[in-house]
């Protein structure tokens, strides 16, 4: 296969191969796109689908079952592509989110909503492994930064435009086409990956281990479900929470065992051998702790606190999705020139916990420039991680395990989301509940009884010494939250210590030789583009 290739290089068609990698990238930012917009898109939705469809008792279990499905479904697709072929396989899952995304539209009520969710979820589980794991086949790790440096910023851009998009869809499309405009994208996305991708085909002797996805399943589901419900629907401590925990530990230390047992473990734990893969394991949970807890906490802070609209709440994070944009670009370009990585897991460890720092001293009368510089040393921080994480995983595992190293990378960071999420909400919810009882006495108790979070028409019915209360136990809420981060992002910083920096496989130009050339040297993994 290695003669081939040379002769694929030297011949002429070697001209084309490039124009043909982009147009594979293209389709995969495309698909990139779907799975980032998606939830962004659904949200800023929600309140017109609950006017139609009614349920609203129910309107949790439209994120949750998305959610659970996606989480549940990211390690199988990363073996699939292993066993039977990284083609087929991502677009097998591209149909089923179109599948999923054409059934929610067409929901008549809310029940048919959450089901068809779900089946959406599936096929997102295969969309950011599927795209990460083709890079990976397709691009030498030396030349990889820089394109998951582009990925990190399509991922900034959905963060930014999703509620844009979303309210622009909504008020003037209807509801429906937030899930509907999914079908055109992802149609363009399969006719390009179709024509143009041509990975080698895989069969495996062995058969898919049903038990260990049915125990990875069951584990991930009660993880999600603890840290979605826990402190909302149910108190931390009630016997459903500890039932789910007990099910859940059960559930992963059964599965843990079996895949030293299975033919064809779905997460081979050779893997986790590797110094480098478990660190950036531990690196990306930790980064998802931060990443979608500051997301959450941010632009309530700037509405609560600082008067700011939530119409354009994409637009508050600006700042720290911006310096995430242009970090990840930066590190990208230097490990691609360079070789060399290390630099970035300390570098954004340093930055992470400085920014949480920063972002636990605003108070009520931070204003809007401050806030939005500690924002952005935050992103700079993230920047430096997003995808050095994944490409310094794939790099640590070999090729026929490059899809199940980044479908494990992709599930630590949705699992860290999760946590953060939950324990820096309890923590922000409890903080809020004390200081408005200790501010306004029993009507603060009773304006927080429901939700610690309070909406803009709610907050603007308050009255002032109410309104005042609210804004400096939002305060107090945010500097706990951030105080924990803080102290959380430490562990990046001490794992990234602990990195070995091992060559990238694949170079720049070596003596003599010009770019253009290195980079046909190092032409795609794969058999053929």
């Amino acid at each position: 296969m290695a003669d081939t290739r040379q002769a694929d290089t030297a011949g002429p068609e070697a001209g084309k191969k490039p124009r043909s990698v982009r147009v594979v990238l293209f389709a995969l930012m495309i698909t990139m796109m779907l799975a980032m917009l998606d939830n962004m898109i659904v949200g800023t939705a929600m309140p017109t689908i609950v006017g139609e469809l009614g349920g609203l008792q129910h309107l949790s279990w439209v994120v949750t079952a998305y959610t659970l499905a996606t989480a549940a479904a990211t390690p199988v697709w990363g073996k699939l592509g292993d066993m039977y072929g990284r083609k087929a396989t991502f677009m097998t899952s591209i149909v089923i989110f179109l599948i999923g995304s054409a059934l929610s539209g067409m929901a008549q009520n809310m029940g048919e909503l959450i089901g068809f969710r779900a089946v959406q979820g599936l096929g997102a589980g295969g969309l950011m492994v599927g795209v990460m794991a083709i890079i990976g086949d397709l691009i030498p790790p030396r030349e990889r930064g820089k394109y998951q440096g582009m990925m990190a910023g399509i991922m900034a851009i959905a963060m930014i435009a999703g509620p844009l998009v979303g309210g622009t869809i909504t008020d003037n499309w209807g509801w429906r086409w937030a899930f509907y405009i999914n079908l055109p994208l992802g149609v363009v996305a399969l006719g390009l990956i179709s024509a143009v991708l041509h990975l080698p085909r895989k069969r495996s002797k062995a058969g898919i281990d049903y038990l260990g996805v049915v125990l990875l399943t069951v584990g991930i589901t009660s993880i999600v479900l603890v840290t979605t419900w826990g402190g909302t629907e149910y108190a931390w401590s009630s016997a459903r929470i500890m039932e789910l925990i007990g099910i859940g530990v059960a559930a992963l230390v059964g599965f843990v065992f079996w895949q030293t047992k299975a033919a064809e473990p779905v997460v081979p734990l050779h893997i986790f051998r590797s110094r480098n893969f478990t660190l950036m394991s531990v690196i990306g949970f930790i980064t998802g702790f931060v990443m979608f807890g500051a997301t959450l906490f941010l632009p309530l802070y700037q509405q609560s606190v600082q008067g700011a609209s939530a119409t354009n709440s994409g637009l508050l994070l600006l700042p720290m999705l911006g310096a995430m944009l242009v970090t990840s670009m930066v590190a990208g370009r230097v490990t691609t020139s360079s070789g060399r990585y290390k630099v970035f897991p300390i570098a954004g460890g340093v930055l992470m916990i400085t920014g949480l720092y920063l972002l636990s001293l605003m108070d009520t009368g931070t204003s809007r420039l401050t806030s939005g510089v500690y924002m952005a040393v935050l992103g700079l921080g993230m920047g430096c991680l997003m995808q050095i994480t994944m490409l310094v995983a794939q790099n640590s595992v070999q090729m026929r395990d490059m899809g199940v190293a980044s479908s494990s990378t992709t599930l630590f960071r949705t699992l860290g989301s999760s946590f953060g999420v939950a324990i820096m909400g309890a923590l922000f919810n409890n903080r809020v509940q004390d200081v408005m009882s200790e501010r306004a006495g029993a009507l603060g108790s009773k304006i927080t009884e429901q939700s610690a979070q309070l909406d803009a028409a709610s907050l603007a019915k308050l009255p002032a010494a109410a309104r005042e209360a609210y804004q400096h136990a939002v305060s107090a809420g945010t500097h706990s939250a951030f105080l924990l981060g803080s102290v959380i992002a430490v562990l990046v910083l001490v794992a990234a210590l602990f990195v070995k920096e091992v060559p990238l496989k694949g170079a720049g130009p070596k003596t003599g030789e010009s770019p253009a050339d290195a980079t046909e040297a190092a032409a795609p993994l794969a058999e053929a583009v």
